[in-house]
């Protein structure tokens, strides 16, 4: 892990996300590449032939934007907190999640780390928040911050798992972060999606996929709720005082999202402290 991408749109959240991916950053000793979209352009209706000119020209925001990244990359540096952190800025247009996903892929980011407000009700059912549809398209690890929560730390992590194959990736992403983030590892079992005939059985998988992977300091919890998964999950990182919950997803998209949805999302769009979702493909 070397290159973090954090989007912004120069809000207090998306500074917070900043902050925490300069911290990380520092602990790799590695590079910030700050991206500023320009959504307005995306979301611009067709230009009629008698516009004016005038009443699109962007040059005012464009300055403005360049302003606000340095003024970024500047109290960054002058903190004197991140001395290794290498810091890069880029502004682009388009829609958000499209343009984090390519930036991120033509840039090989090797994580995005970005601010999320979440969603509720009827925004979360049709429109979602920019968080999640980043999540869903991604190439990479995301890190969603949300606006509430406090300094970076990494002392306690809950992993939701099902046990299956593709869920190695989960545990040999949480071991990475763990070489740099000593921490203790929860790992939580849900509605038994494997089919074990036994706790003990429950137990010795998780275990397999922890040794395999290099984790440490794991704890295996079994739950037997199958109301509400993602309530269950949350309940679980409070009552365990948990800095971060890192799920898998399967970035599911079009009839396949709508049908299934995604756990890893909802519970990004819920959760008051980060969450890590990793791509299974």
């Amino acid at each position: 892990m070397k290159k973090i991408l954090v989007p912004t749109d120069f809000s207090n959240n998306s500074k917070h996300a900043l902050t925490i991916a300069a911290t990380v950053a520092q602990k790799i000793k590695g590079r910030v590449e700050i991206l500023h979209t320009n959504t307005a352009v995306a979301y611009a209706p067709p230009l009629p032939d008698y516009y004016v000119p005038e009443a699109y020209d962007m040059t005012e925001y464009y300055d403005n934007a360049a302003e606000e990244l340095f003024n970024l990359k500047r109290e960054l540096t002058e903190s004197g907190k991140y001395p290794d952190v290498q810091i890069e800025t880029l502004v682009e247009e388009g829609f958000l999640y499209s343009t984090v996903r390519r930036i991120a892929e033509e840039d090989r980011a090797d994580l995005i780390i970005m601010g999320t407000k979440g969603a509720t009700g009827a925004t979360e059912f049709f429109v979602g928040s920019n968080t999640e549809k980043v999540i869903r398209m991604s190439p990479c690890p995301v890190l969603a911050v949300p606006e509430t929560s406090g300094d970076w730390q990494m002392k306690v992590v809950v992993l939701p798992t099902t046990l299956r194959k593709d869920q190695a990736k989960v545990f040999e992403q949480v071991a990475e972060w763990q070489k740099l983030f000593p921490c203790a590892v929860k790992v939580l079992y849900l509605n038994n999606p494997g089919g074990f005939d036994t706790n003990e059985e429950i137990e010795k998988a998780i275990h397999t996929l922890a040794d395999a992977a290099g984790l440490k300091n794991v704890t295996p919890f079994i739950s037997s709720n199958t109301f509400n998964e993602e309530a269950s999950i949350l309940q679980f990182a409070k009552e365990e005082n948990a800095d971060l919950i890192a799920m898998g997803t399967h970035q599911r998209q079009g009839l396949s999202h709508l049908l299934f949805g995604s756990l890893t999302e909802d519970t990004v769009n819920h959760s008051n402290i980060p969450v890590l979702s990793i791509p299974l493909k």
